[in-house]
């Protein structure tokens, strides 16, 4: 569990660090009409964005240690806190001052993830039918097509719309790396090629991870980051918590269940008031 926990932690520094590198090849980029992929074409001649890609490859890897070990809502939450770490990286290096409310969100986010820490138990190992892995490949499919027509909605709505899909896909990916049959250890790995190539929520996971991408450097070019990053936010935390509460037998700690949902509660909303510092413009970077 201590481990899981590391990892989620690490995913979550990942996560910051390419949240602004990212953020600022976005922004430099020229826009795009529709849901256009030649953007992620575009951008993967920026080294910002291709460093901001690695770093999000390694913090995938830490999150999949995590959720193999953890219950999702414990994992998203850490994950979440990613824009408090992109908003004290900031402070430190951006020179992006921290304001009181700033402040006061970071220290909400801490907060809420001792809670979540403090509830944690180890996951239970849950049989996962077929139609429970058809199903995430299916939801997946579902926000591909969705985001085609919202990717036309211009400005703030559309910037909002495409951040709430991006987060679902993110939110897909961590429930489709649950979902992975066998085990995924280095020495094990080339064992379970074939498993993982039969399994549909391999392919849920790769499509999960293109639309993610692809959609959250749409919508940061319609709006402000904020407008973009806060409904991400929600996405990938709340949907991952309630599939694993319900179908994939995640519990916290017996007698602890009203401590993981305030401090659930309180880390989303901390790290959602920070939105703003994914906000960080070329000249800072």
């Amino acid at each position: 569990m201590v481990l899981g926990l590391l990892a989620a932690a690490g995913a979550a520094l990942c996560y910051g660090v390419s949240s602004v590198l990212e953020a600022v090849a976005a922004r430099g980029a020229d826009a795009v009409e529709g849901l256009d992929p030649r953007l992620l074409v575009r951008l993967l001649r920026s080294w910002t964005y291709v460093l901001g890609v690695c770093l999000d490859g390694l913090g995938f890897l830490l999150s999949l240690v995590a959720v193999r070990s953890l219950p999702l809502f414990v994992v998203q939450s850490v994950v979440a806190s990613f824009l408090a770490i992109t908003a004290v990286l900031g402070a430190l290096f951006l020179r992006m001052p921290l304001s009181r409310a700033d402040r006061l969100g970071i220290t909400v986010v801490v907060g809420g993830l001792v809670l979540v820490g403090l509830s944690a138990t180890e996951d239970r190992s849950v049989e996962v039918s077929d139609a429970e892995q058809w199903g995430v490949l299916a939801a997946t499919l579902v926000l591909a097509l969705a985001a085609v027509p919202l990717a036309r909605v211009p400005g703030a709505v559309g910037a909002r719309a495409l951040g709430a899909v991006a987060g679902l896909a993110f939110g897909a990916t961590a429930v489709a790396s649950r979902m992975l049959p066998g085990n995924l250890s280095p020495q094990h790995l080339l064992h379970e090629v074939g498993p993982l190539l039969r399994n549909p929520a391999t392919y849920a996971l790769a499509v999960a991870g293109v639309v993610a991408l692809l959609t959250y450097s749409i919508a940061l070019q319609r709006g402000s980051v904020t407008q973009a990053t806060a409904p991400l936010v929600v996405g990938e935390t709340v949907a991952p918590a309630l599939v694993g509460l319900l179908l994939l037998g995640d519990q916290p700690r017996p007698g602890w269940g009203a401590v993981a949902a305030v401090g659930f509660v309180l880390a989303v909303a901390g790290a959602v008031s920070l939105a703003r510092h994914g906000d960080v413009s070329a000249s800072a970077a």
